[in-house]
This record gives C-alpha cells, structure tokens and sequence, in this order.
C-alpha cells in the first residue's frame, strides 16, 4: 500500500491517543509510527503491546450491535440476531450496544477502558481463513505476498544482528512472545522469527539441546549451527521468562478456574511475566472458534445461548480479569491492547442459524491510557442485503497498526 493511502486511512489514530509504544515499520519500505500518538507518562521502552487474536472471523454484528439499523438488521439475520432488548447499553451512545454476554467488557467501556474501531478490514477482501490470516499478519495489500510479518519487521529494524549476539546485557528477554506452540508469521524477521512461543513458562521444554558433535563445513552444517545458536538462546531466554515468572503473580480474583477459558489462562500468564519484570514488549496470545457458519446461535434456546455467546463471554471475562489485574499489580500504565479477527462476517445469516465468510467489522483496544468511545460510523444495513453481502471498510487494518 502506498504511503499516501495508507495516512488516507489513518482516523483510528484516536484509540491510542495516550500510550506511546515505539515506532514500528508497516511494510517492507515505510517508516510508520505505532502508538505514536500515545504519549503516556514515563519511558516508552517499558510499553507493552497484547494482541489478541480471534480466530476464524468474528460475527461484528452480533458483538458490537448497530441499534440504530436493528430494523434492518432483523430482516436481514433474524434467526441469529439478538433481542433488541437483551442488548447491553453503553455509556455516551444510544445508537451501539454490546452482547449480553459480555457484561464484564461492557463495564470496561463503561469505565473509559475500551476504545471500538467500527468496520476495520482492507480493500478486496480475500476470504480465505488462512490467506486473510496471513494478510493482516504481514499487513500486506491482498494481491501482494510478503513473508515477512509486521512486528517482525519493526522488530527486526530495532535489532537488526538478531539472532547473533541475542540475548545480551541490554536485551536480556525474549523480543516477543506468543502463547502457543507456534510462532505467527506476525513476528517472522527477515530470515528468522523475532519471537518465540511458549505453552507454559514454568514447563518451557520444546528446544534442541542435545546436538554436541561440531558442524560440518558444509551447508548442512551452516544449517546446524544455526540451530545450535537459536537453540542456545532459547536455553537463556528460558531461564529469564522462568525466572519472572518464579516471582511474578497474579493478584485479580476475576480469573475463571484453570482450563476453563483458555484466553483467561493465556493471559494470566502474560501478567504474571510482566508482574515477574520481563521486559518483552510484545505479546500474541488467540482464542479460536469464531468461523460460525452454523449454530452461531443455539436453535433450541435462541439467540442468547450458543457458540458465539460463549465465546464472547470467554474474551470479555478474560479482558476484565487481565485489565483488573494489570491495574491491582501496578503495571496498568504501560500496557494496552488489541483485539482483531481475519474477516467478519456476512450481513444476512444463513439457514444453518450460522453466518458466513465477511469482510469488515469492529476492533477492540483497551488499556488504561486509551482514549474511550466509538472510533467511526455505524455500518449502512440495506434493506435487502444478498446472501454474501458484506460490511464496507471504514478503516484499514494498518491505519491500526500505524495509529494505535
């Protein structure tokens, strides 16, 4: 995307209007700041960023709920949509309303936490999972292939040695980390990820340490040491993230049990690492389930119930708890963070009580030091939408990036 019509797209700016993270390069040649605009108090370099990724594209319509198109909407999905009157209200809008089963995110709004990005997505939709995926991973335009991801870039800029020399005395920690067994191609560098992934930091143990013998001089041997090194670091940075979070804890009472909601348990974890003094700046952590082409909705106890209510819940229970928690240990002040999905979903909904392949749909940032409200207009409904008709884009998921 040229420069000139990526600032084109650049009104999300206001979210982050108050946390500052660095500077981050958006594609392969252009300097762009990230959470430029948000210019908290005390040194940048201690910002954390927590991206939150749900996966499979998540139904905007059914979570951030446009009151004022209700009539619409109810011709176009009436067998998922949600009972006007079971709709969240919000605080400053009467034209917006939240999912019933996200009442903890909805007092997050309500208490200046929460910033919506309305219909984020980017132009000519591509809608399959794993090619949208990669397009906002490596915030590429959709007819371009790049294999290099956006904060891998920004973090390949900054450390531009890496791997050699890592860690050391002023980069002790891990560059980023995702919660998983895989590293995204977000954090993919030039030629090697910028981040690593952890399931558990107190069980770190998927590493190749066990090669002793001296590397050929041959390529196969280039290939080895470069194994043996990545693997050496990972041994250290190991021992940091265990040593956070030997100290780290946990202080909010808001987490569900273990095992209950896994985006809870992802961050649970990212607070107590941050609580410990890890100083990684960036955090990847997902919940999948969102590609809701049936029962979205249950089809015994209606709207209210099903796959997508669960799911909301668990992302606006884990929200609350890590924000609540953030805020009781101290550290609230330096950590915003981001929801987003591949795609959202179609307008009408299908007979499967379910909703297809999308294009755009709203965001969520939230943290301390975001500026709260609704970024952006309510989405047009038509009267009679198609079966795959879409949201129209507002805002470009990099104008995000560059401005959050």
């Amino acid at each position: 995307m040229k420069r000139r019509n990526f600032l084109k797209y650049s009104g999300a700016a206001a979210a982050w209007a108050s946390f500052q993270f660095k500077g981050f390069s958006i594609n392969p040649v252009a300097q762009l700041p990230f959470l430029q605009a948000l210019a908290g108090n005390g040194n940048n370099n201690d910002r954390v960023l927590v991206l939150i990724q749900l996966i499979g594209g998540n139904d905007g319509l059914n979570t951030f709920i446009p009151l004022d198109q209700y009539d619409k909407l109810a011709n176009a999905r009436s067998n998922v949509l949600i009972p006007e009157n079971s709709v969240l209200s919000l605080n400053g809008t009467v034209t917006n309303g939240l999912h019933p089963a996200m009442t903890h995110f909805r007092n997050m709004y309500n208490d200046g936490l929460v910033s919506v990005v309305q219909n984020v997505g980017y132009p000519n939709q591509d809608y399959s999972h794993f090619r949208s995926t990669d397009i906002w991973m490596s915030a590429s335009d959709s007819d371009q292939l790049v294999e290099t991801g956006w904060l891998g870039r920004y973090l390949q800029n900054q450390h531009p040695a890496f791997p050699d020399g890592y860690p050391n005395p002023d980069n002790p920690d891990p560059l980023a980390i995702q919660i998983g067994s895989v590293v995204s191609l977000a954090l993919m560098g030039n030629s090697v990820p910028m981040g690593m992934a952890i399931a558990d930091p107190t069980a770190f143990y998927q590493f190749v340490n066990d090669i002793v013998e001296p590397a050929p001089n041959t390529p196969y041997g280039d290939e080895l040491e470069f194994i043996q090194l990545v693997s050496q670091q990972a041994q250290v940075y190991y021992q940091s993230i265990k040593s956070a979070a030997d100290v780290g804890q946990n202080l909010s009472n808001l987490y569900p049990p273990q095992n209950e909601n896994y985006l809870a348990d992802q961050l649970r974890i990212v607070a107590q690492l941050i609580s410990g003094g890890l100083k990684t700046p960036i955090y990847i952590v997902t919940l999948d389930g969102f590609d809701t082409h049936s029962e979205q909705v249950d089809m015994t106890f209606g709207p209210l119930e099903g796959f997508h209510a669960n799911l909301l819940h668990k992302v606006s229970e884990a929200v609350a708890a890590f924000q609540d928690d953030l805020k009781k240990l101290g550290v609230d002040e330096r950590v915003a963070g981001m929801t987003f999905s591949e795609f959202g979903r179609t307008i009408a909904s299908n007979a499967s009580f379910g909703t297809d392949h999308g294009a755009a749909a709203p965001l969520f940032v939230f943290g301390k030091n975001v500026i709260p409200g609704v970024i952006g207009d309510n989405p047009q409904i038509p009267d009679s939408p198609f079966a795959s008709a879409d949201l129209p884009m507002q805002h470009d998921f990099r104008s995000v990036y560059a401005s959050a």
